[in-house]
């Protein structure tokens, strides 16, 4: 666990990689339980089910999820009492709303960018050590039709894999099932922790039992092709 001037160091190196983005405060923003009871008016527009929330112990955990809204880690994390800690891309960090990912404390990550990578990568180790729930969506985008899992980006889900060795892995998925009047329901499904051993497998096989894991999770259909949605015409699912 780095200490309060190591942290702030961090922090102070994240804004010049960044070009001097706003970031708050990554993975230790003290606003994320302040932010918890508000956050819960979503509710009124989406009913969530969560399954297997048994299956994540207390402490910290990487959960491997799917992706299909803008919202997926936000409802995880009001629907569960624990905090959630994700990679955001930075430009989220320039828009409206970036308020929100700076005061729950989430990571900007500029993809391609190996400066940025490896600073975020630092970053969640610190949320990691702090007993964060770090989530990684390695698909890096949604998905094109809101249902499909496409293949997954090893860039990132492969070195914090490595880097948190010792931490249990779960994997997450989440749909957004039919709709009752106003309100859409959502099923949120946790799977019992997932045995990563890089010393008997290659990142290719890690990669293909977590892709395995999320469908037999999930149950939905797969495509070995990276997404490529780049339009924010989901993003109000």
């Amino acid at each position: 666990m780095s200490s309060d001037a190591d942290y702030k160091a961090l922090v102070a190196h994240g804004r010049r990689i960044l070009g001097g983005v706003r970031i708050g405060r990554p993975g230790r923003s003290h606003l994320y339980w302040t932010l918890f009871p508000p956050a819960q008016i979503l509710r009124l527009r989406y009913r969530i089910h969560v399954h297997g929330r048994s299956h994540v112990e207390k402490g910290p955990a990487i959960l491997v999820g799917n992706h299909l809204s803008l919202l997926d880690p936000v409802l995880v994390g009001i629907a569960n009492r624990f905090r959630v800690t994700f990679f955001t891309k930075v430009e989220v960090f320039e828009r409206i709303g970036a308020i929100f990912f700076r005061w729950t404390g989430q990571i900007p990550i500029r993809r391609g960018d190996e400066a940025s990578t490896k600073w975020a990568l630092e970053m969640a180790a610190d949320a990691v050590a702090q007993g964060a729930k770090l989530s990684i969506y390695p698909e890096g985008t949604r998905s094109t039709d809101g249902v499909t899992l496409h293949r997954l980006h090893r860039r990132v889900l492969i070195p914090v894999l490595q880097a948190n060795a010792t931490v249990p892995v779960h994997a997450m998925t989440i749909a957004y099932t039919d709709k009752r009047l106003w309100r859409q329901n959502v099923e949120i499904r946790f799977s019992q922790r997932l045995t990563i051993d890089f010393d008997e497998k290659s990142a290719d096989e890690i990669t293909q039992d977590i892709t395995e894991a999320l469908i037999e999770l999930g149950g939905m259909p797969y495509e070995h092709t990276f997404s490529r949605i780049h339009t924010s015409a989901r993003e109000s699912t």
